[in-house]
């Protein structure tokens, strides 16, 4: 199982940004593919980006396309999530996720990491 810890969250307000980071440990060598989901409360959860481990693939959701990029540093086992133009709706806890090779689901989680964007 890959270990996921996510940092960057906060208080900020409308049109302001933030980086997320999330930094993997364990079973690298087994990440496909990594993402960021979200979830507000009394809402599902949310698709926002992912990117491969290899290769320049990247994908994100309808509702932060073009406002959102995702990154990632292999040689530090990390992967950000760069969140421009935030706005009230973009609230939530932010998850990180690996989908490992071989897998279809994302089967490994961080604990989140809570954002908060004030109007």
């Amino acid at each position: 199982q890959v270990q996921l810890v996510e940092s960057g969250g906060g208080l900020v307000q409308a049109g302001d940004s933030l980086r997320l980071s999330c930094a993997a440990s364990g079973p690298t060598f087994s990440i496909y593919q990594m993402g960021w989901f979200r979830q507000a409360p009394g809402k599902e959860r949310e698709f926002v980006a992912s990117i491969n481990w290899s290769g320049d693939s990247t994908y994100y959701g309808d509702s932060v396309q073009g406002r959102f990029t995702i990154s990632r540093d292999n040689a530090k086992n990390t992967v950000y999530l760069q969140m421009n133009s935030l706005e009230p709706e973009d609230t939530a806890v932010y998850y990180c996720a690996v989908r490992r090779k071989g897998l279809y689901n994302y089967n490994d989680w961080g604990q989140g990491t809570q954002v908060t964007v004030s109007s």
